[in-house]
């Protein structure tokens, strides 16, 4: 009950124009109908200016408002002081509820407002006959009615423009949020592949550089190969971070049509990746099974990049000598792909690397659809097996 009556005391928030518009209509109101009651009946005027003046509240109170006024209207009616021009305030009163108020309390208004014709008609109409009692009450319920249907009809237009209103706000916000997630997921794409990109090409210069530092020496033919090799490297791998950075700078374009050629490499491109990675000393023997199709370009850079990090992840950690084996088997409905080594990489102590180009590798994955299983083998060395469906998820082109 407590927390009934606080609704109904605490205001509405009613904005500034409409407060002076309603102190407007409820002083014109006041001073036409409520001089013109005071002229009839000095009491029942005052009774009239009663019923006006609370219309200021109409929209910040309408329960107060209206239930003073009818308060008002039982004392004229106890009174006995005939009806004035100020009894409108009733009707107005009536409306606000309708249209501002708690719907539990409009319906009550309702029932009051027809309790009031009853009452109005017993007692004012008491010494006509029978005919124009009805016709009295009859006129009076379906004007109190109208008035209270008028309001419904307002307060459900209004809350109808409101749903309208906050539904389109709501689908701007969640426009707005797709844009960013959009966004924020083309860029941790573009990350993953300058990840991609510095690691395998920084890995072939360390390992050829370190070639080069043991052979200058002894062979100094040997020493300028690995350093016209970590030029080649160096030089590819910044032409293509520098691809990468292109695509940061496109927002006119920020998400790219799947339809569009991209900068980027595909399972066409592993010979020669794997070329490179030979001549940084690392043996691979790379083998292709299966009747070779054409990858969705996703697809296809998936499977380069995967190839690369593991291919990469031997060169950081398989140590001296280790032979490696890139097996590409096109199945029925899916690619699998096979990265070995017989090295050491299982062993070493783990790094400060938190293993982003393993995650990267499963997050590539999980957007086509596959799956990437990574870890030791039995009988010594390192083993990762992808296994990507050709038939990519609904979105997983972008």
């Amino acid at each position: 009950m407590t927390g009934t009556l606080n609704g109904i005391l605490t205001p509405r928030r009613v904005a500034q124009h409409s407060k002076l518009f309603d102190l407007l209509l409820a002083g014109g109101l006041t001073l036409f109908f409520g001089l013109l009651s005071l002229a009839q009946d000095q009491f029942a005027g005052l009774l009239g200016v009663a019923m006006l003046v609370p219309l200021i509240w109409r929209r910040t109170h309408p329960e107060l408002v209206f239930f003073g006024v009818s308060a008002v209207a039982v004392l004229q009616w106890l009174s006995g002081a005939n009806l004035q021009a100020g009894n409108i305030g009733l009707l107005v009163a009536l409306y606000a509820i309708s249209v501002y108020g708690e719907v539990r309390y409009s319906r009550i208004a309702l029932g009051v407002g027809g309790l009031g014709v009853l009452m109005a008609t017993a007692r004012y109409y008491s010494n006509s006959d029978w005919r124009q009692q009805i016709t009295m009450m009859v006129a009076l319920g379906a004007l109190v009615f109208g008035v209270w249907a008028f309001g419904e009809r307002r307060r459900t237009r209004g809350l109808y423009v409101a749903q309208l209103e906050e539904r389109a706000a709501q689908l701007e916000r969640d426009r707005d949020r797709e844009a960013k997630l959009a966004v924020s997921n083309e860029r941790t794409r573009i990350a993953r592949e300058i990840h991609d990109v510095v690691a395998h090409g920084l890995s072939i210069m360390i390992v050829q550089a370190d070639g080069g530092l043991y052979a200058a020496d002894a062979s100094p033919e040997q020493a300028k190969k690995a350093l016209a090799t970590i030029g080649d490297t160096g030089r590819a791998s910044l032409t293509e971070m520098r691809k990468m950075l292109g695509l940061l700078k496109q927002d006119a374009q920020p998400e790219l049509d799947p339809n569009q050629p991209r900068p980027q490499p595909g399972v066409s491109s592993l010979p020669e990746l794997i070329d490179n990675v030979r001549d940084a000393g690392l043996s691979v023997d790379y083998q292709v099974t299966g009747t070779p199709r054409d990858l969705p370009a996703l697809l296809g850079l998936t499977a380069y990049r995967i190839v690369q990090e593991g291919l990469t992840n031997t060169l950081k950690h398989a140590g001296p000598g280790a032979r490696t084996s890139v097996h590409l088997d096109f199945g029925r409905e899916m690619l699998t792909v096979v990265v070995t080594d017989d090295g050491r990489g299982a062993g070493v102590a783990p790094s400060s690397d938190p293993g982003h180009g393993l995650v990267g590798m499963r997050q590539r994955a999980s957007i086509s659809g596959g799956t990437v299983n990574a870890g030791p083998k039995a009988g010594g060395g390192y083993e990762v097996i992808a296994k990507l469906p050709y038939n990519l998820p609904a979105g997983g082109d972008q």
